[in-house]
């Protein structure tokens, strides 16, 4: 009998492709190994086994694998499940949402390798010179990989080249897997076995009284072993014995120590043994809890809705050392790498070594590491906490999922597929796990709340801040009137500079948030009026300060500031509008005393930037911090009282639906860093439009208004949690043919689909990259089938792909689109 497996490439192709096997490896092979695949005509691709059958392929003959990776399956069952409704709710393939999945090193890269062909006898002289220097380099080394012939002949293409030495039979081709990911191996001692006897131990030692340096080290091994009962890398007795890895080595080489190799993690906790116990629950917390268990019982997705510094993360520890206990995993799921700097040292303070980091700040070796010990079950992964991708790791004992910060637009992955919401996919992942998961935040979204108000969701609602602290005080400052008044300074109001000199005086901690990075996102000539544009997008080059460029923040062109206009020559260049950078500049020159630090993309680009920048603050080593986003999402400084916010109104009157939701989420957000401990904070929302219904929703906490006018709004215009989005981009370089193709497709749609189809329009940046953009939005009622209409999408695109003149235009779909 002969035996196939359909197998998943990391390539967005629809359908899987089928392999053929042995018995042998038939009996060997499980759903969820590696196997290294040929594809085309000389690729080798890294698949991951879906099943294993008897029925052969009819539309082409199936090709042999070229080799098994794994001993055990990488993936499980309930993990391929998950990636399938991934792949069918978001309008994505299986391929696409593996490369997605896994670390990137599970997927072994092929390299062709050129090989001489020794079986032929032929006159070098019939070779022309390109060739003959292909075939002079093979006759001195046994393979070249492609790159290395072109540095060879010096040139790019050497396709050509490397065809003519095929046709002749002069070289071979070969493709080669190289594994990627590598253990970390540490270097440890032990003394040689000859010397554990005493009497040798005491003639060996007699023996080195004359090297004291290599008598030392031995000295310094009896100590180390007497003290601690874990192995001795090198670097320890290097350390404690005060000798060179000279010395050492002149020991092993005698024959007198032995060294041998540990595998180790790479990220590795080094705490205290005792852990803290944990902190006892106030009486709002311990009723929001008891809350939160009696909607588990029901098996409820469950809303935890805190106000900032209710103390929410003491609630979620409670759960964890529950969830623990029974023997379950659990993991926790952050919008940004920033916040788990500092969770990872609280939760680390309760748990110890149980908990894991996940995120794409580590490295490959870092990551595989995390996935293994994950999917081994091993106690140093009990808890995972990590952003979005950490929802793909290999859990098969999940017993709780806590998605913190539930509302932020973070959660959703934009470029490239699977274009997932992690919030949603996490729910996804609790049901087939049928574990429990809790939402939680100070501000949620209008899609959750809409949800409890409809009965799906549980709910648990904490409404004072920990230690009964008041909510921080926040005072609207009109900016029209400050300008008219002649009272502002750079772009700091008189009422705001006051309240940073009071807050300096008394040794607090200030943040000011900005909400752009960089210090102007306009050079503008005072004489033409011309702006330098990115050559690349339909953006004008945002100015940064510090390395005197023009960049775009879009696709990374970047440019030095010019002199002079490029347009008419003028000299008289000035900057518009503002970022982080040139807020951090004024507070300097305003106040030259105070220590000042800046939190934005430019300044936490390295692997501990984050960490650098949080830990000074929290030390106080730093007196104001100046921000964008990413600073008001539930980090927690014990000293900070007061909140600046530079200009509210560049949130609210932005071009989208959500605009005034974000904007109040934001805000109340931001402002939650103030008065976290004792004293209660302040915040000072500078804007040009302060009777803004938002902004006095924002300065009163009045979350239940907000929703309210933004669920009529939504209702009006069809917007969600009414009803459901399917965004579809088109993307080509040529204006014209991306304009006929949207404008088919949107026919095409209007043609099956009676609901509403709006566009196709051009977006707010209609050019990204060279490509030229074009939505089209289809709203779904929820009483309307989501699976139908996306069906209906599918076979209009195949018959969109059928049209050559369209082929080459790129068709992203982005499902519950935010």
């Amino acid at each position: 009998m002969q035996y196939f497996i359909n197998v998943i490439l990391p390539i967005p192709l629809e359908k899987l492709f089928t392999y053929s096997i042995s018995e042998t490896e038939a009996h060997f092979l499980l759903p969820g190994m590696r196997v290294a695949v040929p594809f085309g005509k000389s690729k080798i691709y890294t698949g991951l086994v879906y099943t294993i059958h008897t029925e052969p392929p009819t539309v082409y003959e199936a090709k042999e694998i070229h080799q098994i990776l794994d001993d055990y399956p990488i993936v499980n069952k309930v993990q391929l499940k998950h990636w399938e409704w991934i792949a069918g709710y978001y309008m994505c393939t299986l391929g696409e949402v593996f490369r997605s999945a896994v670390p990137s090193a599970f997927l072994l890269e092929s390299e062709t390798l050129i090989i001489k062909n020794e079986r032929i006898v032929f006159d070098d002289s019939e070779l022309q010179d390109d060739e003959f220097l292909v075939y002079d380099a093979l006759c001195h080394q046994s393979s070249l990989k492609v790159y290395e012939v072109g540095a060879i002949i010096d040139r790019k293409n050497v396709l050509p080249v490397l065809n003519r030495l095929l046709l002749k039979n002069i070289i071979v081709l070969k493709e080669e897997i190289y594994e990627q990911y590598k253990p970390k191996l540490v270097r440890h001692v032990q003394l040689g076995k000859a010397y554990i006897d005493e009497k040798n131990l005491e003639a060996l030692l007699a023996s080195l009284s004359r090297a004291p340096k290599q008598s030392q080290v031995v000295l310094a091994l009896f100590q180390l072993q007497a003290t601690t009962k874990k192995p001795i890398n090198i670097t320890d007795l290097e350390l404690s014995s005060g000798g060179s890895k000279a010395v050492i080595k002149s020991l092993v080489d005698k024959g007198i120590l032995e060294e041998y190799l540990v595998k180790t993690d790479r990220v590795s906790y080094e705490g205290n043994a005792e852990n803290e116990s944990l902190k006892s629950l106030n009486t709002y917390q311990q009723s929001a809890l008891e809350a939160i268990l009696r909607c588990f019982e029901k098996n409820k997705v469950t809303l935890l809705h805190g106000v900032t510094s209710s103390g929410k993360t003491e609630v979620y520890v409670d759960l964890i050392e529950k969830c623990i206990n029974s023997g379950n995993q659990a993991l926790y799921l952050l919008p940004e790498i920033a916040l788990t700097t500092q969770l990872i040292a609280r939760l680390q303070e309760y748990f110890g070594e149980k908990v894991a980091v996940y995120h794409s700040k580590y490295s490959v070796h870092e990551r595989i590491e995390v996935w293994n010990n994950v999917l081994e079950k091993r106690t140093k992964a009990q808890i995972v906490i990590g952003a979005r991708s950490a929802l793909f790791l290999p859990f098969s004992k999940l017993g709780l999922v806590i998605v913190d910060e539930e509302h932020e637009g973070s959660f959703k992955q934009f470029d490239p597929a699977p274009r997932y919401h992690a919030r949603d996919a996490a729910i996804v992942l609790a049901k087939l796990h049928e574990c429990h998961i809790l939402l939680g935040s100070a501000t949620p979204s209008i899609e959750s709340f809409y949800n409890v108000q409809l009965g799906k969701y549980g709910y648990a609602q904490i409404d004072r801040r920990y230690g009964n602290v008041l909510m921080p005080d926040m005072e609207l400052v009109d900016l029209r009137d400050e300008i008219r008044k002649r009272r502002m300074k750079g772009h700091f109001s008189e009422r705001l500079q006051e309240e940073i000199r009071n807050t300096l005086e008394v040794g607090e901690q200030g943040i000011l948030f900005q909400n752009r990075r960089g210090y102007a996102p306009i050079v503008e000539c005072t004489t033409c009026g011309h702006a330098p544009q990115c050559p690349n997008c339909d953006v004008s080059l945002t100015y940064h300060q510090n390395n005197k460029q023009l960049r775009c923040h879009y696709c990374g062109y970047h440019m030095a500031l010019q002199e002079s206009c490029m347009a008419c020559g003028s000299a008289t260049l000035d900057t518009k509008g503002f970022g982080t950078e040139q807020v951090e500049q004024e507070l300097r020159a305003i106040f030259p005393e105070a220590r000042v630090g800046r939190m934005d993309l430019d300044t936490t680009r390295g692997k501990f930037a984050y960490e650098k920048i949080i830990t000074a603050f929290e030390r106080q080593e730093l007196d104001l911090l100046v921000g964008t986003q990413m600073l008001s999402k539930g980090l927690d400084f014990r000293n900070v009282n007061l909140v600046g916010i530079m200009n509210a109104d560049a949130l609210l009157n932005f071009p989208d639906y959500r605009a005034h939701e974000r904007s109040f989420q934001l805000l109340t957000q931001v402002a939650g860093r103030a008065g976290r401990t004792k004293k209660r904070g302040r915040v000072i929302i500078q804007t040009y439009n302060p009777q803004h219904h938002i902004l006095k929703q924002v300065a009163s906490g009045d979350y239940a208004n907000m929703y309210q006018d933004q669920l009529f709004e939504r209702e009006e215009f069809k917007y969600p949690p009414i009803n459901r989005i399917i965004k579809i981009t088109f993307k080509h370089k040529d204006y014209n043919k991306l304009n006929e193709a949207a404008d088919w497709f949107a026919k095409s749609i209007r043609n099956v689909w009676e609901g509403e189809v709006l566009g196709p329009e051009f977006p707010a940046i209609a050019r990204i990259r060279n490509q030229f953009l074009k939505n089209i939005i289809i709203k779904i009622p929820m009483s309307g089938s989501l699976s139908k209409t996306k069906n209906s999408i599918k076979r209009i695109e195949k018959s969109f792909n059928a049209i050559s003149h369209f082929k080459s235009v790129r068709v992203i779909y982005n499902v519950d689109h935010i």
